[in-house]
């Protein structure tokens, strides 16, 4: 694998509210390397989608540095960003809603080349248009067609089309299936899978359901309250979780096979409130295996193996607990 395309270090963003500050992203580390796919997953209001943002600076972030290709994104003025942006794109979560109703689908999927000054002349612009629809199954016959018109599928694909258009090489894909249909779903990872195969591309895959994470990602990052507490390869997470919280993720996934089934974990407690946290682990009011400590020391993210990271004090004690 390639060495980091992009690094995240200390990110953090708050937002200011009427009980306090909101501390929805609270210092994450992470980094991506060039050609694989990172999935992020975690409830929701954990804070997935405000990182994928921040890092496209969507939110400007509150502190911390996003290293893309070695230079900080966070600290580029203006007409610098807008350059960086052809490189670094998103796919939104609603392909309806992020799409304008009044433009059809070739005005949609022109206006950020337009927005980039990419082509001078329409004919060129016209073609990069057709060439990117194919690229992405439109049909050409779609051409003149409005998003109200057209299926969730379909509305994806142009979503699809739109950050592509500009040739990026990182892009933040924000529960790209989540409001689609089981059958449309496996047909936009399929074909988000073979763009990263023919584009040579690095994804952020951001979604709350592990089972789709776990096809589509090379490595996985556990997050739980504005803080990454496990990050693994994707094999290792769902063959042995190491932090508490991830092993209920996984065990709420429903299977047919009785052999695969493990043991219900049911979370107990409230979610603690993100504005103006208390000391500790963010976890540790729904943890079964807390301690003292973890009340009063937050815990870090540490390597605890070759590429395993978690961010739990007592996370070699666990193995021996549910062994008993």
């Amino acid at each position: 694998m390639s060495e980091a395309l992009l690094e995240v270090k200390g990110l953090k963003k708050h937002f200011e509210t009427k009980k306090g500050m909101l501390h929805a992203i609270d210092g994450v580390d992470f980094a991506i390397r060039e050609g694989e796919t990172l999935g992020l997953v975690g409830e929701s209001g954990c804070g997935k989608s405000t990182t994928g943002r921040a890092i496209l600076r969507l939110h400007e972030p509150s502190s911390g540095q996003v290293l893309y290709r070695g230079e900080d994104v966070t600290r580029l003025s203006p007409a610098r960003m807008k350059a960086m942006r052809r490189r670094m794109q998103i796919v939104f979560q609603d392909p309806y809603s992020s799409l304008n109703p009044r433009l059809p689908v070739a005005e949609l999927i022109a206006e950020p080349l337009r927005v980039n000054r990419v082509y001078a002349r329409k004919p060129e612009e016209a073609e990069r248009v057709a060439a990117v629809m194919e690229l992405v199954g439109l049909e050409a016959r779609l051409i003149d067609s409005y998003p109200h018109e057209l299926d969730g599928g379909r509305r994806q694909r142009i979503g699809i089309a739109r950050a592509l258009s500009v040739e990026p090489e990182f892009v933040v894909l924000d529960e790209p299936v989540s409001a689609l249909d089981v059958c449309i779903q496996a047909q936009i990872l399929n074909l988000m899978a073979e763009l990263q195969r023919k584009l040579g591309l690095t994804y952020l895959f951001i979604s709350h359901n592990l089972s789709v994470v776990k096809h589509v990602s090379d490595r996985i990052a556990v997050m739980y309250l504005g803080k990454i507490v496990e990050l693994s390869d994707y094999k290792s997470i769902f063959v042995e979780p190491l932090h508490p919280y991830t092993q209920a993720l996984l065990s709420a996934i429903p299977t047919t096979r009785p052999e695969r089934r493990k043991e219900r974990i049911i979370l107990e407690g409230d979610v603690p409130s993100p504005i103006e946290p208390s000391p500790g682990c963010r976890f540790c009011g729904r943890c079964r295996y807390r301690r003292e400590r973890c009340a009063a020391e937050t815990p870090e993210l540490r390597e605890v193996g070759a590429g395993r990271f978690v961010a739990c004090h007592y996370y070699d004690a666990l193995g021996e607990k549910k062994g008993n």
